[in-house]
């Protein structure tokens, strides 16, 4: 059978039997995807970034302490294929940017696939490498990447360097509906597929623990109610939304799941399971790879002949954030960043009720299930530590 029709008929499953499940309606091939205009969620979910970050700017403020650039899943700082060939690098472009902007970046590799407790140790490895030590550093982090300083700060102190401010790009602090989608066996026609990556990672020598620890479920049970915000740091966050990826772009399917179950997302992270402290905006037309720069230059080419203008330039963004870290990194966490309520509503009822039924749908672990805006309340320090999961499901 076309999977593709495995797609379009995959059974509705009711929440009763896994209170993370999506509700996989027919709609993986439909291709009416929401948008802006007709999703108020967007802008409900904080401030609307649609080409602000279009072009470069003529001036940007040089941040005081050295950005550390943190990668995500499956990432590296550089990787060369042949010594024919020049190296690829994760941050494509914007190492260098930053650089020549007058800022000292440090891009750490922690292990691609291996438990957010894994790659935290190894972030914390990095910065104690670094000499000569700064006064404080700063992270930037995409992806998984905002996970590994999250529980970093939180399960790793004292830490080699002050961290002053984490800003977090598109991370799935409240879990990601595809990553449920894959592990979930009687949906996914993708699952069968997992014990061949298992097997091929391990060969590798890599592990395989981050791909349980991205579901919602984790999340909200036991990463988020164990790993609190550490008082003396400021959270920033940005998320973004693409409205419909092109018919071969990898991001196709994943995009129609996450529509679905969590909203507008960038293809694998929804704009609501990005936020956590202070949230920056939501970058409109802009996937998870457009994000670090690996956009399709020849794509945008065929564009701009059509005269189709970019919207999005990841180089003027980050340069944007130094900025932003040079401005307000240094200032003093406010009470308001991390208010201690709100009125966002749970985008489905459905799941609310479900939760409710559960007994975990009051204070901490509501917020952090239905993806509150601009909400990062610490939760209760007594909780118990993340499972240092190495095996995989």
């Amino acid at each position: 059978m076309n999977r593709s029709v495995i797609w379009r008929n995959a059974p509705d499953l009711l929440l009763s039997r896994q209170l993370y499940r999506a509700q996989w309606h027919r709609s993986f091939a439909c291709s009416a995807y929401l948008t802006r205009e007709h999703d108020p969620r967007i802008k409900a979910l904080g401030r609307e970034i649609s080409d602000d970050y279009a072009t470069i700017r003529e001036k940007y403020e040089t941040p005081k302490y050295p950005i550390v650039l943190a990668h995500g899943l499956f990432g590296f700082a550089e990787l060369r294929l042949s010594p024919y060939f020049p190296a690829v690098e994760y941050w494509h472009g914007i190492r260098d940017a930053l650089t020549a902007q007058g800022a000292t970046v440090l891009t750490p590799t922690v292990p691609p696939s291996s438990s957010i407790a894994d790659r935290a140790t190894a972030l914390r490895s990095a910065l104690e490498a670094h000499a000569p030590m700064p006064e404080a550093v700063t992270i930037v982090a995409h992806s998984m990447g905002g996970l590994d300083a999250r529980y970093m700060l939180s399960h790793l102190a004292p830490l080699p360097v002050r961290v002053a401010a984490v800003v977090t790009v598109a991370t799935p602090h409240r879990g990601s509906a595809f990553a449920d989608y894959l592990l979930d066996e009687e949906v996914s026609p993708l699952h069968h597929y997992l014990p061949q990556l298992y097997q091929t990672l391990e060969k590798a020598g890599l592990g395989t623990a981050a791909f349980s620890q991205l579901t919602r479920r984790y999340m909200a049970e036991e990463f988020n109610p164990s790993t609190p915000d550490q008082p003396d740091v400021r959270y920033f966050s940005y998320g973004a939304a693409v409205e419909r990826p092109a018919l071969l772009s990898p991001f196709r399917h994943p995009h129609a799941i996450m529509t679905q179950a969590e909203g507008p997302n960038d293809g694998l992270v929804s704009v609501e399971s990005s936020h956590w402290g202070t949230y920056k905006g939501t970058l409109l037309g802009v996937s998870h790879l457009d994000l670090i720069n690996w956009s399709n230059r020849v794509g945008w080419t065929v564009r701009e002949w059509m005269g189709i203008k970019k919207n999005f330039n990841a180089i003027a963004f980050y340069l944007d954030i130094a900025d932003m870290l040079a401005k307000e990194a240094t200032l003093p966490r406010t009470l308001d960043e991390n208010p201690p309520s709100s009125t966002f509503v749970p985008r489905d009822p459905v799941i609310a009720l479900a939760v409710d039924k559960r007994g975990i749908a009051e204070g901490r672990n509501r917020q952090q299930l239905t993806g509150i805006r601009g909400h990062s309340r610490s939760p209760d320090v007594s909780q118990k530590a993340p499972r240092r999961n190495t095996t995989s499901t």
